[in-house]
């Protein structure tokens, strides 16, 4: 195999490939990127044995081939190369060397055989349809933030994509929960959507798809069965098995008689906050909400470091509250909010919180209060 390729292709498809590998691998060759030459085209493939990433990039190929070497180790090498090089890869089966050349540089890095590579089996899926990238990205960024990082349990640790009967009809609908905190995102139902099996898209594919979709004008292409997901580019395909779990019934957790309403600038609300609790202790990161006539106090009172109080001008107009939360959860909510103000739904200081973003039902999160 020998081929031509400018840096930037290069880096942009090999840094793709890389995040996939696992840092501390048993198995050598999961480290490894598969490289493949043939027509006007070099693939990059790299899989741990969950998600496979599959990256095309354009090139000058001399003589077709493939082979596999370290995905770190290549990256690190192209990312220090400079701009607008001209970087040539050569690989030779005899000594099991790929040669990697720009300009006065010149590695040689060793090899493992093509054939080692596990290569992602395909699989029929029963749901096919295109979707906007803007769509998708809003749909599991503003849900991850939810996803559960406890292990054991397993079925919380990605984003539970299926259909659902939204506020406008059918809708594509991402929910992430850990316990203490839900998102509930709702988005237009893609025409090909309909009978989607629902999915637990797992942690580290989100991350890795978030990669995908920068580009408003992108249409990806989205693939479901019930064990695996596919979200494709012209240039990127990402495939990655869901986890074999059952979502709970998150619709019973979503409050439905709260009836106290509070509004409040999201961004001002989101800095008190953040300002206030620099004094809670780490354990608890406890903030209290005071809720009177048009008026909100946020108050951290910690023995060990110390207090802190901030008055907010807020719509409200119900009787008296006091309430506590996790302040890392309340921010984390508040920022989620694109529109102006936050509309919170409250019913008692020992019931679940619900907010929204102004008159906006597509977007519904649920929040845990805490004894403070």
């Amino acid at each position: 195999m020998k081929i031509s390729i400018e840096r930037g292709a290069l880096l942009k498809a090999v840094s793709q490939a890389q995040s996939v590998v696992e840092r501390r691998n048993t198995i050598p060759i999961l480290a490894n990127v598969l490289i493949e030459a043939e027509g006007e085209h070099v693939q990059f493939r790299a899989t741990d044995l969950d998600i496979e990433v599959v990256d095309k990039a354009v090139a000058q190929v001399e003589r077709a081939g493939a082979t596999t070497v370290s995905a770190t180790t290549l990256h690190e090498i192209v990312r220090k190369l400079p701009d607008g090089a001209l970087v040539s890869l050569t690989a030779d089966a005899a000594t099991g060397r790929l040669t990697v050349e720009a300009g006065r540089s010149n590695f040689s890095l060793a090899t493992l055989p093509r054939e080692d590579f596990p290569v992602m089996a395909s699989s029929e899926y029963q749901s096919n349809f295109t979707a906007p990238a803007g769509m998708l990205r809003r749909l599991f960024d503003k849900s991850k933030f939810a996803i559960s990082t406890e292990e054991t349990r397993y079925y919380l640790n990605g984003v539970y994509m299926h259909t659902a009967d939204g506020a406008d009809g059918k809708a594509l609908r991402c929910v992430a929960t850990d316990g203490h905190r839900l998102a509930r995102i709702d988005a237009d139902l893609p025409a090909g959507a309909m009978d989607m099996p629902g999915v637990i898209v797992p942690r580290k594919t989100v991350g890795e798809l978030r990669k995908l979709l920068d580009d408003d004008e992108m249409e990806i292409a989205v693939s479901v069965s019930e064990t695996k997901v596919r979200f494709a580019t012209p240039d990127i395909t990402l495939t990655s098995k869901v986890i074999d779990g059952t979502f709970p019934d998150y619709t019973r957790v979503i409050p439905q008689g709260n009836t106290r309403r509070l509004e409040v600038d999201a961004k001002e609300f989101a800095q008190a906050v953040d300002r206030v609790a620099t004094v809670s202790s780490e354990r608890s990161r406890a903030v209290k909400l005071q809720l009177d006539e048009d008026r909100l106090i946020l108050s951290v009172n910690a023995p060990d470091s110390g207090a802190a109080e901030e008055e907010l001008a807020v719509a409200y107009s119900d009787e008296r509250l006091e309430i506590g939360f996790n302040a890392k959860y309340l921010l984390e909510i508040a920022n989620q909010v694109d529109r102006e103000n936050a509309v919170f739904m409250f019913n008692s200081s020992g019931d679940p919180t619900l907010m929204r973003e102004g008159n906006d039902q597509s977007a519904v999160y649920v929040v845990m209060p805490m004894r403070v």
